[in-house]
């Protein structure tokens, strides 16, 4: 049963949303908020596996409380939902640990999927959205060192530099690595490095498979390995850590 958790301070959007997501199957709405504040307080009471999240909230507004839910004892996934397709509540909400982001506009199936997929531990963002959250991230000042993780936890001291290599095997892709020396990556076997890589290609569980060909529960244990060594909480995290610290270049 998945766990979910709706956030927004208006009642008939609440309402609207449970209606939804109580007609699928494995689904329950454990708690409604009407602020952040309340949202974060009753992430803590609750153990939700899924938060639906406004942005836009009186007392406390939906980026203050994801982060603060992230940077806590509960493991939801934080599914923000705005009605304004902008790109800064996009970049603000990612940054802040939302696993993913979806517009109060979508078809109703839209949100069911998305909901599966950060229970699943998936992240929700369409390849071209991903793509534009690579650029944006890599491209942005003092983007080493910066927070990636979802976890409220800065991470601070890393550089890229050339007297050290990620130790990806050479392929097709090795030459677009650029070294990383950041001790986390030394944690992660070669196979975890190359799926670290074809992640921040935007690549798929079945297009990893068919590159390393194995099977997609193996690249699925990789994946589950790479976030666990890497402190993050789910893929698109993961393309943003591997871009910041210097493991694939942008545009390669």
């Amino acid at each position: 049963m998945t766990r979910i958790l709706l956030v927004d301070d208006q009642a008939l959007v609440r309402a609207g949303f449970e209606t939804i997501l109580t007609t699928e199957p494995g689904f329950e709405v454990v708690g409604q908020a009407r602020d952040g504040a309340e949202g974060v307080r009753l992430a803590g009471e609750l153990a939700p596996d899924v938060i639906c999240m406004d942005v836009q909230m009186p007392v406390m507004d939906g980026l203050a409380a994801t982060r603060e839910i992230v940077a806590g004892p509960s493991h939801a996934a934080v599914l923000m939902l705005t009605t304004f397709d902008r790109e800064d509540f996009l970049f603000e909400a990612l940054s802040a640990g939302a696993s993913g982001f979806l517009l109060k506009t979508a078809e109703p199936e839209h949100l069911i999927d998305a909901v599966h997929a950060l229970a699943r531990g998936d992240a929700l963002l369409s390849p071209e959205v991903t793509r534009r959250v690579i650029e944006r991230f890599a491209a942005a000042p003092g983007a080493h060192g910066a927070d990636t993780s979802g976890t409220g936890t800065h991470r601070t001291g890393i550089h890229s530099t050339a007297s050290h290599s990620t130790g990806v095997a050479p392929g097709p892709d090795a030459a677009a690595i650029a070294p990383a020396p950041d001790p986390a990556l030394a944690q992660l076997t070669e196979r975890e490095r190359e799926t670290l890589l074809h992640l921040a290609r935007g690549r798929s569980n079945g297009e990893i498979a068919a590159q390393l060909f194995v099977g997609e529960a193996t690249v699925k244990t990789h994946v589950s390995n790479v976030l666990m060594k890497l402190g993050i909480r789910d893929r698109i995290h993961a393309v943003i850590w591997a871009y910041e610290h210097g493991v694939i270049a942008p545009h390669s």
